[in-house]
């Protein structure tokens, strides 16, 4: 029955493509099994991409997340992040607090972080309360700059005396 089979189908073309189609979904279906196992163990350590508030996105109100954001828009309100992304054409007006900060727009207000970037196109109005700084060539920035060995917790320390120091 084999011989016939083969005899109806040609038999050498047929014989290697048989061959090759089993190899090829063997080598396939390997690396696919191995694939989602990789996939998920990064995915399982990765964190979700960041959130993006668009240009043309205006919020009124304080945002809170674990994770990162990179703002386009304007912001009228407080923003806490892990990671927390200032894009050129956004505008900040609140408290910003962030393990890290990458100023490349404006912020008008209070900045804390603990590592904290102004790039060559950032507009910095208020205090920044950091435990590493870096400002670039061409950065405004107009406040005062105080390191602290955690920022996030002195932060609002600096806020209580802040007032008494003004009074």
């Amino acid at each position: 029955m084999f011989s016939k089979s083969r005899i109806n189908e040609p038999g050498p073309k047929q014989g290697e493509d048989a061959k090759k189609p089993e190899a090829a979904p063997a080598k396939p279906a390997t690396p696919k099994s191995p694939a989602p196992d990789f996939k998920s163990a990064p995915a399982a350590k990765a964190k979700p991409p960041a959130s993006v508030l668009s240009q043309d996105l205006t919020v009124v109100g304080n945002l809170r997340t674990t994770g990162d954001i990179q703002i386009e828009g304007t912001v009228e309100g407080d923003i806490r992040a892990h990671l927390l992304t200032v894009g050129e054409t956004a505008t900040i007006k609140g408290e910003v607090t962030a393990d890290d900060v990458v100023v490349n727009g404006r912020i008008i207000g209070r900045v804390r972080g603990l590592k904290v970037r102004l790039t060559s196109t950032a507009k910095v109005e208020g205090d920044i309360i950091h435990k590493t700084i870096a400002i670039e060539s061409g950065a405004h920035f107009e406040g005062s700059v105080q390191r602290a060995d955690d920022p996030l917790a002195t932060g609002s320390k600096a806020a209580a005396s802040a007032p008494t120091a003004s009074e």
